[in-house]
């Protein structure tokens, strides 16, 4: 989880809390190793809306 964490460059903690809310897939491997697929965390990455200085919207 600590790679996933350094990938996104959020909190292990946040994980945890998206794993609760169900917005993030774990993969329990034993009682104590919790294993996450690299697609989903790069799920939780999506593109922001901006606003352009002409006042249109753009998408990056």
């Amino acid at each position: 989880m600590h790679e996933a964490a350094a990938r996104t460059g959020v909190s292990v903690r946040t994980l945890r809390r998206r794993i609760a809310a169900g917005q993030l897939r774990a993969y329990r491997s034993g009682p104590r190793i919790i294993r996450l697929d690299p697609k989903d965390v790069d799920g939780l990455l999506v593109p922001m809306v901006t606003v352009t200085t002409a006042g249109h919207f753009a998408r990056r």
